[in-house]
């Protein structure tokens, strides 16, 4: 997992060390000299000047955004520019430096805890996924599903996709899978209908937790978005999650922008990240929304959704 954003950034160590070797070759005999009994090293701007525009093109083309990489790219360059560099402590501190700066642009502006988050919330809380089709929003809601279950906490899904064709038909077959009840209509039906009687379904039996499915929607098509933003008006969601495909990089990231400022996002979950061999939409996502990813999908089964941890993460990458 992540083995093409590891080896960039493993060869980007590789080459600052290189970097600092050869500005020790460039000193003049008596800065060489006084440089040796120190045992440092202190980079230019220059000297990095190469080296980090190599990371800024391979980053990109591993996924993460440009305002991301820039981003990225500026922190690394004013830490490494501050610091005199040990000789035989190069490339450990570059690593560590890496470290620090992916947990940081990792950070958002609130972290969510799922379970603790319903526990301490007026019962039902109500949870509405959305995102395009085709990244495994529904099957991701039934491993939601499954995973709060697990925790304890009683579930109910609104099949409030009604657009798509099969859509309610597939909401109850993974409802059935992982044992909850599914509250739907007719295809075709008001969607913000759909999650108000699953509410209502959920007060009259004191059930925990509301997921409620949408229509999978491209953030270009206007009347499907307006129809998000009713369903947001009339139910009032406690949270709102975008679910997108890790496999898609950059037009993840564009969609959790968009969906972000139509609607609003209080978190991401991630499909597909077992396939996901780069790595930089996870990375993207957060920096640019400033939302917490919260689960990602690593596999085919209903227990396949892990919990996501930066720390996990950025060791995974570097």
């Amino acid at each position: 997992m992540f083995e093409s954003l590891k080896k960039r950034f493993e060869s980007f160590i590789g080459k600052v060390e290189n970097s600092a070797k050869e500005k020790e070759v460039e000193l003049t005999v008596a800065t060489k000299v006084k440089g040796l009994i120190a045992g440092k090293v202190k980079l230019s701007e220059k000297d990095l000047e190469e080296v980090l525009w190599s990371l800024q093109l391979e980053l990109i083309q591993n996924d993460v955004a440009a305002e991301t990489v820039e981003h990225l790219i500026e922190k690394l360059k004013t830490r490494l520019l501050e610091q005199e560099l040990e000789r035989t402590r190069i490339s450990g501190f570059v690593r560590e430096t890496i470290k620090e700066v992916l947990l940081e642009t990792l950070e958002p502006e609130k972290d969510l805890n799922l379970v603790d988050y319903i526990r301490r919330h007026p019962k039902p809380v109500k949870i509405v996924f959305f995102g395009v089709n085709g990244t495994g929003k529904t099957t991701t809601i039934a491993k939601v599903a499954s995973y709060l279950m697990k925790n304890g906490l009683t579930v109910v899904m609104a099949a409030a996709d009604t657009f798509r064709a099969g859509a309610i038909e597939q909401a109850e077959k993974h409802a059935h899978a992982v044992g909850i009840k599914v509250v739907k209509h007719q295809k075709g039906s008001d969607a913000a209908a759909v999650i108000y009687d699953a509410v209502e379904h959920a007060k009259a039996r004191g059930m925990d937790v509301v997921l409620a499915d949408t229509a999978g929607r491209m953030q270009t098509n206007v009347n499907l978005m307006d129809e998000m933003k009713k369903i947001m008006r009339v139910n009032q969601p406690d949270l709102r999650i975008f679910v997108g495909d890790a496999l898609t990089g950059n037009d993840a990231v564009e969609q959790a922008r968009a969906f972000n400022n139509h609607v609003g996002i209080d978190a991401v979950i991630l499909t597909k990240m077992d396939a996901d061999a780069k790595g930089g939409s996870a990375l993207a996502i957060t920096h640019e929304t400033r939302k917490p990813v919260i689960f990602v999908g690593v596999g085919q089964g209903y227990g396949d959704l892990k919990a996501f941890d930066r720390k996990w993460f950025v060791d995974s990458i570097v």
